[in-house]
């Protein structure tokens, strides 16, 4: 089957710092028409930071959508025309303070593929070294070292809810049983 929808008219609806939001109109398979509300996003990038102890490099911070603090991957936006590979190094140091001797792609993913176009590069940064944090003045965060083992059992008692975080997490086990080799 043709899953195939044809976008037939465009109209932003909302242009913000950080995203835009847009009504599409579309032509259906069947040759009806529906919209389609969709959140423009300029993309980000994620790292799972590996130190040379197993533990993995994490951010508490507030986050207002939810209401609530939040351990995560450390993270953040694309910066207009900047590669991947710059944003994940950028966004490690920034909000944690270390500086990574190796950083690898390891895939992208679709965060909310329903509503929104973001694509989220997932970086794994290992042999790092510590220097000092610089987050963005708007940005109240800090960061701690934990196990793997003890974020797994964050994320099944609920603790831990950020999927991109979630993702890492498992990535992580994997490479520390040695189910996916890093390099």
């Amino acid at each position: 089957m043709n899953y195939y929808e044809k976008t037939i008219k465009e109209e932003r609806k909302y242009t913000g710092n950080i995203i835009n939001v847009d009504k599409l109109t579309v032509l259906l398979p069947d040759g009806k028409e529906a919209t389609r509300d969709i959140v423009r996003h300029p993309g980000a990038c994620a790292v799972v930071a590996i130190n040379d102890k197993g533990k993995m490099v994490m951010v508490e911070q507030y986050r207002k959508p939810n209401d609530m603090i939040s351990i995560e991957i450390p993270a953040g936006k694309l910066d207009e025309n900047e590669l991947p590979e710059i944003c994940a190094k950028r966004e490690l140091e920034e909000e944690t303070g270390y500086i990574a001797g190796n950083v690898k792609k390891v895939f992208t993913v679709h965060s909310s593929p329903g509503f929104c176009d973001e694509e989220l590069h997932i970086f794994l940064a290992t042999d790092l070294i510590l220097e000092s944090a610089c987050p963005d003045e708007d940005e109240f965060i800090s960061s701690k070292e934990y196990s793997i083992p003890d974020l797994l059992q964050m994320v099944i008692q609920g603790e831990i809810t950020d999927a991109k975080t979630i993702i890492g997490i498992f990535l992580a086990d994997k490479i520390q049983k040695g189910e996916y080799k890093s390099s």
